[in-house]
């Protein structure tokens, strides 16, 4: 799988559950050094959309969230 897979769509679950599947396959082991650096890069991108969502998500909390 390439890092450069579009990305750009997917939901906090489903870049949450794929980033799941590359780390598990970096924890198994058996990969290549070049599959292992392609999966290396694939979840730092996940990593980054997931905290993009959660930024998001916090922004929009804190935004209806009373002032005291």
């Amino acid at each position: 799988m390439s890092p450069e897979k579009k990305t750009e769509k997917l939901s906090y679950e489903a870049a949450r559950d794929e980033l799941m599947q590359v780390v598990n396959s970096l924890e198994t082991g058996g990969a290549t050094l070049e599959q292992s650096l392609l999966l290396w890069e694939r979840g730092e991108v996940l990593a980054g959309i997931c905290q993009e969502w959660l930024d998001g998500a916090r922004a929009k909390l804190d935004s209806i969230r009373p002032t005291s």
